[in-house]
């Protein structure tokens, strides 16, 4: 709508027969009309110029102005090679919406496209318009309402996207639902269900801090893939978790890993640096830790000698305070689901900090206990609810701490079978042993003298505790901390979890490692 100032001036409006809009004045002195404006001025401002699911960039001089939206390819690639954008985009081969991994990317200084259709809900924050629109697998795109304000409630496009075009400046943010290979590729947006407040790392700043990651550089090598160490152009030493493209770890797990530890903050816990994301790429960045993980110390015949009492000590209360962090400290509740000696990490002054979130999980305040159909973790480590029944809550990390707190005095693996033992692991070999009175005899013979008998004791007693069968019985860490701290009496362990029964790989529906190291899914007899 519009009017003049100057009644006495006559103007008029008019569309032509190409669609533009040409507003004139009349001047009496030239006895004519004068073009005043005309719209539009620019290809962009034509209505669905690019077609459905198609991208306007009038900056875009040297090509074509049109492109299509992430996820998406020209539907006629020979219109589109001739500058005809009409027929628009769409979803390129393979491409699968509703699907495992997926999420949004974001677009900014974005005009929103076409609203005749939307669906617009009142109150509404952005965290819960994601939400809404992937229960839905007919949304493709949502963007908060009312931006002039603040931001408030949501619209949600269901169906093509047609009209979006971008500024130079202004305009609002706009979140595209793609799958999980293109949120992998498109690694100049951010992932809309995490934005995790950490430093984006380029591809190039990673091959050159790391040479290329060569392989006098690597730290470690595991089912998740390589770890490496580099060094940034400021001098920052740094470690890059290169995952493999075989791991099993997707997207959904890296970007939770991305999620979880960039909101923690705590001495025993590692500090996450940053992260890249390039085609098939995905890597992590971390602090660099001198001593590698706890397992290249425990289970070396050489190393573990370095590892008094007090320094075992040491650790086993680190990880303590670290695990009660994420249950009890933190602004979130956070089961890992993957503690073991090798997500252990150890700092120049032997300080452990838990790694590895990829499998963690957060718990609501009132939440306890939850249950998942698909078991992740490691062999020898997994409390038994979770592993038979996929239970997993605190307690089931209860576990996992009390088999590391055995593995730690006796310097042996949970899974070593041990000669003259009736039991297949190490939990049964100490139960054993605390039943004939000789529970000092796990000791690692590399342990010098002197140390507190009644410590190690002690400690052997909370672990046997913390890995009883019932979860109930498990003690919480809060529990553990006062227990390590103090010399009360102890409740006498009942039982622990020796051995489980699982089904022959051969026969299970699910896909099981045996390869010692990781175990993705399990089924009782």
């Amino acid at each position: 709508m519009w009017s003049m100032y100057n009644i006495s001036i006559l103007s008029r409006i008019v569309v032509d027969e190409s669609g533009f809009v040409r507003r004139t004045i009349r001047y009496e002195q030239e006895r004519g009309w004068r073009e005043f404006t005309t719209s539009p001025e620019e290809p962009c401002d034509r209505y669905g110029h690019c077609g459905a699911f198609g991208l306007c960039d009038p900056n875009n001089t040297t090509e074509f102005e049109c492109s299509c939206l992430p996820g998406f390819e020209p539907k006629s690639r020979s219109e589109w090679n001739f500058r005809d954008g009409t027929h628009g985009c769409v979803r390129k081969p393979g491409s699968l919406i509703c699907s495992k991994g997926e999420g949004f990317v974001k677009l900014e200084n974005v005009k929103v496209p076409d609203t005749s259709k939307v669906v617009v809900i009142n109150g509404l924050s952005l965290e819960a318009c994601e939400k809404d629109c992937l229960r839905s697998c007919n949304c493709t795109a949502y963007a908060i309402a009312n931006i002039s304000e603040g931001g408030s409630g949501c619209i949600a496009w269901h169906g093509d996207l047609v009209d979006t075009r971008i500024y130079t400046a202004g305009g609002q943010d706009f979140y595209l639902r793609v799958d999980e290979r293109e949120l992998g590729t498109n690694n100049t947006s951010i992932h809309s269900r995490t934005r995790p407040d950490l430093p984006f790392f380029d591809l190039t700043t990673l091959i050159t801090a790391t040479y290329n990651f060569s392989t006098r550089n690597m730290l470690g090598q595991g089912g998740f893939g390589s770890v490496y160490r580099g060094q940034l152009v400021n001098g920052q030493e740094i470690a890059v978790k290169r995952l493999s493209k075989h791991s099993g770890q997707g997207m959904h797990e890296f970007m939770n890993e991305v999620t979880v530890i960039a909101k923690l903050q705590h001495r025993n816990l590692v500090r996450l640096l940053g992260y890249c994301i390039y085609e098939e790429e995905k890597m992590l960045i971390y602090e660099y830790l001198p001593n590698k993980s706890l397992d290249h110390f425990i289970f070396d015949i050489t190393k573990r000698a370095h590892l008094d009492w007090s320094r075992r000590f040491e650790i086993v209360n680190g990880i303590a305070r670290g695990i009660l962090y994420l249950h009890q400290d933190s602004r979130l509740k956070i089961i890992h689901r993957d503690l073991k000696a090798s997500n252990v990490l150890l700092d120049a002054s032997m300080n452990p900090k838990i790694s590895d979130f990829g499998m963690a999980k957060m718990f609501g305040e009132d939440e306890i206990q939850a249950n998942t159909r698909r078991v992740v973790g490691t062999y020898g480590y997994m409390a038994p609810e979770y592993a038979m029944q996929g239970l997993y809550s605190t307690k089931s990390d209860v576990f996992s701490f009390g088999v590391l707190v055995l593995e730690i005095i006796s310097s042996r693996k949970n899974t070593e079978c041990i000669n003259g033992s009736q039991f297949p692991n190490l939990i049964g070999h100490v139960w054993e042993l605390w039943n004939d009175g000789r529970v000092l005899d796990i000791v690692d013979p590399a342990l010098c003298q002197p140390f507190s008998t009644d410590e190690v004791s002690r400690c052997i007693h909370i672990g046997l505790l913390c890995v009883q069968e019932a979860a109930t019985q498990r003690p919480t860490m809060s529990d553990v901390i006062f227990m390590l701290a103090n010399e009360t009496p102890l409740p006498p362990p009942n039982t622990p979890a020796i051995t489980f029964h699982y089904a022959d790989s051969s026969k299970s529906s699910g896909a099981t490692s045996w390869n010692r190291v990781s175990i993705t899914a399990l089924e009782a007899r």
